[in-house]
């Protein structure tokens, strides 16, 4: 156990700057020590917006200098095994952003080694959109309010295709592996609800092939901008997802829950519910006691120190979201079905 926390920063994009930084200071007995980002430029202006007095040119430096216990990884997908294997290696707590990794042989390879140091704490950045209802929705099935989980449907879209945006590096390969828009997200919170899936179908649709990157140049796209999926879940429903950005005007992401005595259904941070004799979804009130909140930085911090253990979300957790992230991007590849879990993956 350890009272103070030192914690050095590789990637420190938007959502470290905006969600873990700010967090990470609240808390007593934590110091945020280091910095790395992929420019010395961007380093230092992270570095004097946050206090932060050390910055590293190579995040290997960072990594392995012993003025920190604890990393936090906020970099694209493609880094997150090197330096996860670093830090543990090293000895050091992880915090990995989401998605957990580039695709399923990461996430095992990070998983294995999480679990050859069972000293460390080992913690992907949790599905946050879910957050408040998801207790309330594992308390009211487990009283037997859906009866029998039938069908999932979670669509996600309501933009439009932006076809002249420059690349993304959600729409690079080489940067996002195969994670899909926000699919891994979504299964994420999914899993929460009714457990994994056993066996899928998927169907995606790239748009706009090619896109400027930074310095002009042309690049070919390989993400899918729709993508439908069709799921066998191991609770016996049938569960569909689809995750679009071209579905423009479709409103605000949802997700029904189809049970043989009730229906639920959330939206846009709300729950609504109905059973059968009613004649329409009603809001559920959430009582606080089961209103969930962001508190990943802090649930870092207690696990570290002796004070709780990890709940959103495990190593284990994401790798069962990258195995199905991974078994969607084989059906299509291979226009078949492909089923959960993954037993040809190895790290």
């Amino acid at each position: 156990m350890s009272d103070e926390v030192r914690i050095g920063i590789v990637g420190a994009g938007a959502n470290t700057v905006s969600r873990h930084i700010p967090g990470l200071k609240a808390i007593s007995g934590v110091q945020l020590i280091s910095v790395c980002n992929r420019t010395e430029e961007s380093s230092s202006r992270v570095a004097a917006q946050s206090g932060i007095r050390t910055i590293y040119r190579n995040w290997k430096e960072l990594v392995q200098a012993p003025d920190t216990n604890a990393i936090v990884i906020g970099t694209w997908p493609y880094m997150h095994e090197r330096v996860t294997l670093a830090a543990l290696e090293a000895g050091k707590h992880v915090l990995c952003e989401a998605r957990m990794a580039g695709n399923a042989a990461e996430a095992r390879a990070m998983l294995a080694a999480a679990q050859a140091r069972p000293e460390l704490v080992a913690q992907v950045v949790p599905s946050p959109y879910t957050l408040r209802v998801d207790a309330m929705i594992q308390r009211l099935m487990a009283d037997g309010y859906l009866g029998d989980i039938l069908a999932v449907e979670i669509r996600v879209g309501g933009v439009f295709l932006d076809a002249g945006a420059p690349l993304h590096w959600r729409h690079d390969f080489d940067l996002s592996g195969l994670n899909v828009m926000g699919l891994g997200i979504w299964y994420e919170a999914l899993m929460r609800w009714v457990g994994e899936a056993t066996r899928v179908m998927a169907m995606g649709k790239t748009c706009v092939r090619q896109r400027k990157d930074a310095s002009g140049r042309m690049r070919a796209v390989r993400t899918p901008e729709h993508i439908d999926v069709i799921a066998d879940m191991a609770c016996g429903a049938q569960a569909h997802l689809q995750v679009s950005s071209v579905a423009g005007l479709a409103g605000a992401p949802e997700a029904f829950l189809f049970g043989s005595k009730g229906t639920l259904r959330f939206t846009q941070d709300r729950l609504y519910g109905g059973q059968r004799g009613d004649s329409s979804l009603t809001e559920i009130d959430i009582p606080a006691e089961l209103a969930g909140t962001w508190r990943v930085e802090q649930e870092f911090i207690d696990a570290i120190c002796g004070r709780g253990i990890i709940t959103h979300t495990t190593f284990n957790d994401g790798v069962k979201y990258m195995e199905f992230t991974e078994a969607v991007a084989r059906s299509m590849a291979q226009n078949r079905a492909i089923s959960l879990p993954l037993l040809d993956v190895v790290h």
